[in-house]
């Protein structure tokens, strides 16, 4: 009889917690920790790397990882429906005397509404009753929830689509700049950056909003291998950074700046969210990942395409160190975590990478001289 309600309180402790954890994933409109999903994404991230870093392409890897965040919900699915089950047989142990078998029958039958396993005794159809509406929450409230991230990644996708053709793929921020000028040799290139930085703004506050509310759409990837939301937002933020240390006095400035805060402030919660460890509002001191060299080679591009700077090298380069240094270890460390496809000045991934240069038109690589066809 001890063992019974021991049991039943285990029951109760289970069932409580499933319920609690259920209704902070798809319910409360923030994010809420939870042990269980925090284990399943562990243990999934654990599976696919230890597959897909056996994989050399990068094209058969992408479509390996595009499995793992549909993959986490399915079995959080499982996970949550197989602890109710667990739960509720062990609230039903006193009122069926113990038997453990029948308990689970039980429960199994309410929890998905089967009916093969009708009420043992009068003491148990309450429990039985509660088991079975706890089921169709769970069910229900995964199903509406389905609907709701995939909008949002619909929203996501859209402007990170759109970049494509901007900023090339895997968008690089130099590049953005660069086909931007290109492609605008007499027209008003700082209208079309400021537009550009000024949705890219909002887009991030979005993706803030989203990626922390609903931490699964972090790992959702992109149709296009080569395309990710967080590669997108860091050639978006370098593009900015670039801007305003070449060429301080020229629109788009305010833009730029609220690109590069939301932008940072938005990687900033989404790592917070994924408990990785974020530095604190670094300084513009900070070291980054980049070197002269690598910004020198920008710039160089960038002239090639008499895109208007005003500073030299030297000059410039403690501004964009400045600006990058907000953001530079935190973008790195989730474009780590997350196997972003590997952009230029995106870091190292977990697995031997060397970076993938964005593919130029032809037109843009031809000398000016020769006419286009």
């Amino acid at each position: 009889m001890v063992a019974r309600w021991i049991g039943f309180a285990v029951g109760l402790g289970i069932v409580v917690s499933t319920l609690m954890t259920v209704a902070g994933t798809l319910v409360v409109p923030r994010a809420v920790s939870s042990p269980i999903s925090r284990l399943i994404v562990w243990f999934l991230d654990v599976a696919f790397l230890f597959i897909a870093r056996r994989v050399r392409s990068f094209g058969r890897r992408d479509r390996i990882l595009a499995w793992q965040a549909p993959l986490s919900l399915l079995i959080r699915l499982a996970v949550w429906l197989g602890l109710l089950i667990v739960g509720f047989a062990l609230l039903l142990l006193p009122s069926l005397k113990g038997h453990l078998g029948q308990a689970f029958s039980e429960a199994g039958s309410s929890i998905f509404t089967l009916g093969y396993a009708a009420p043992a005794s009068g003491d148990s159809t309450t429990l039985e009753y509660l088991a079975a509406f706890a089921g169709l929450v769970v069910i229900g409230l995964q199903v509406g929830y389905l609907p709701t991230l995939y909008a949002a990644f619909n929203k996501r996708e859209t402007e990170v689509t759109l970049l494509a053709s901007r900023g090339g793929v895997p968008s690089w921020g130099p590049e953005l700049l660069a086909r931007s000028r290109w492609g605008i040799q007499d027209g008003n290139v700082a209208q079309v950056l400021e537009t550009l930085f000024f949705s890219w703004e909002r887009w991030a506050a979005e993706v803030a909003e989203s990626h922390t509310t609903y931490s699964a759409l972090v790992r959702f990837r992109s149709p296009n291998p080569l395309s990710h939301w967080l590669t997108s937002l860091i050639a978006v933020m370098d593009a900015a950074a670039l801007h305003l240390a070449l060429a301080p006095s020229r629109e788009p400035k305010l833009a730029a700046r609220l690109a590069l805060r939301m932008g940072f402030v938005a990687i900033s919660q989404i790592a917070r969210t994924m408990r990785q460890p974020v530095p604190e509002e670094p300084g513009s001191d900070a070291p980054i990942s980049l070197t002269f060299a690598d910004f020198q080679q920008a710039v160089a591009m960038l002239r090639e395409v008499d895109y208007p700077i005003e500073r030299s090298e030297e000059e410039a380069w403690p501004h964009f160190r400045g600006w990058r240094a907000n953001y530079d270890a935190t973008a790195l460390l989730l474009a780590k975590q997350l196997d972003a496809p590997p952009a230029p000045w995106t870091g190292t991934r977990r697995w031997p990478s060397t970076p993938i240069v964005p593919r130029r038109p032809p037109a843009m690589m031809a000398p000016r001289d020769r006419p286009e066809r």
